[in-house]
């Protein structure tokens, strides 16, 4: 993946300048549901559409992961999510499955290169990979009720990645336990409860109003290990490109913080197969991978913004 010197400048625009558009834009002919630019048009996302996490040890955090405590509806989750990006402070997403939906004021254009962009908090020895998915507003209705295409990374035909895959997470019976799961394999296991850092009497979101709940994407083989024997020093190494949260010398511009750039291109159907999008309308992120790295917790994606480019 080629990173070109008209996208560098055009991050410089995004991120350094302001986030409105200066200049006319010509629509082109896309259909009667493309949304153009406009002069009023913001470069950033304008719209949480939905936030469903998966259990993780900064959902419900107060500190750190900037809850109120007062999430009680999925409305209040979407609002809280609103807050933080809005800040560029993170959103984690939580273990697998964890997910994110937002939208923006036009449509993006597929133009030839990078199209849009995801902010993390990736550093060189903490990647926590996310899918990202796009979707066009086939139907016009304003709502992100269509067909969702995944963005084909470094990994979508690697050994060890496993499509619709899925994850059930159980409420614990009382305060200050781990969050067990079981997988669509069968495997069981745990988000641990780390109370020395993350004291939140759940991780299990606190507006989930059922016993249980199943989330389902494309999982990444896992790649953390211990690299001091003792479990002190955890290292979650980079995927190759096309992963959010990701620290990707192909795809990432050091000179931004975590910022991955992403081509709306590598849309693939669920066969595999590329699909041709002309422009999209909505972007989801979903947590990649079902691991934990001792005192770290759980591989959780965190997001922070989203441009188009």
């Amino acid at each position: 993946m080629k990173i070109y010197k008209s996208l560098i400048l055009t991050i410089l625009a995004v991120i350094v300048s302001s986030c409105n558009i200066d200049e006319t834009f010509t629509a082109p002919d896309k259909g009667e549901h493309y949304r153009p630019q406009t002069t009023a048009s913001s470069k950033q996302w304008t719209e949480v559409v939905e936030y469903c996490p998966a259990p993780g040890q900064f959902i419900g955090d107060t500190k750190t992961g900037g809850f109120t405590g007062n999430e009680r509806s999925v409305a209040d989750a979407v609002a809280y999510a609103e807050m933080r990006l809005g800040k560029k402070s993170f959103v984690s997403l939580g273990a697998f499955g964890g997910y994110i939906v937002v939208g923006f004021d036009h449509s993006i254009d597929n133009n030839e290169g990078y199209d849009f962009a995801i902010q993390g908090n990736a550093f060189d020895t903490s990647s926590e990979p996310g899918i990202v998915w796009v979707m066009q507003d086939e139907n016009g209705n304003g709502e992100a009720d269509d067909t969702w295409y995944a963005l084909a990374g470094s990994e979508a035909s690697a050994e060890g990645t496993v499509e619709n895959y899925s994850v059930t997470y159980f409420r614990p019976e009382g305060d200050e336990q781990p969050v067990k799961w079981v997988d669509s394999e069968g495997v069981e296991g745990e988000v641990d409860y780390l109370k020395t850092y993350h004291p939140q009497p759940s991780y299990y979101p606190a507006w989930m109003t059922e016993e249980s709940y199943t989330l389902t994407g494309i999982r990444l083989k896992e790649q953390n290990y211990d690299k001091s024997g003792n479990g002190q020093m955890w290292i979650l190494p980079p995927y190759g490109w096309g992963y959010a949260d990701n620290y990707s010398q192909a795809d990432w511009l050091p000179t931004f913080k975590a910022v991955n750039c992403f081509d709306i291109s590598q849309a693939i159907d669920s066969d595999g197969r590329a699909i041709k999008l002309e422009y999209i309308d909505y972007i989801k992120v979903v947590t990649a991978c079902n691991g934990k790295s001792g005192h770290l917790g759980e591989i959780s994606t965190e997001v922070c913004d989203f441009y188009d480019l």
